[in-house]
């Protein structure tokens, strides 16, 4: 398959692909002509990547995950062969401790904002 076929059937665009390719998590072979040429595994990656990007990995993280992108990610990792991806449940964990913090400090910052704006009779400030 072609780089825009790809884009097209995994629903992104030819610059991520390329972006996949630089990061190490792709990888095309080049006809004669100096094509990219992908096999049909592709497009299952590529969504298995954006699918991993959306939840909240980097692509570092996306990485750890390598064994897993070429089938069906499951529903949930717990059921993942532990031996297998262990490596993968590791960063799975951190990134949730990462992504709680960040909540939290937002839910802070939100907290600090929305007290500035009340006045003293309650209501919201213009």
């Amino acid at each position: 398959m072609r780089i825009g076929e790809v884009a097209e059937a995994a629903g992104t665009t030819t610059r991520a692909l390329r972006y996949y390719e630089q990061q190490h998590l792709l990888t095309a072979r080049r006809t004669a002509t100096g094509y990219r040429d992908y096999d049909e595994q592709a497009v299952r990656r590529v969504r298995n990547i954006r699918e991993l990007l959306s939840i909240g990995f980097t692509v570092d993280d996306v990485r750890t995950f390598a064994d897993l992108l070429d089938r069906d990610l499951p529903e949930r990792f717990a059921v993942l062969d532990a031996g297998t991806c262990a490596e993968a449940m590791r960063v799975a964990r951190e990134r949730l401790r990462v992504l709680s913090e960040r909540i939290e400090r937002l839910t802070s910052l939100h907290e600090q904002l929305s007290a500035r704006l009340v006045s003293g009779t309650g209501k919201e400030r213009p």
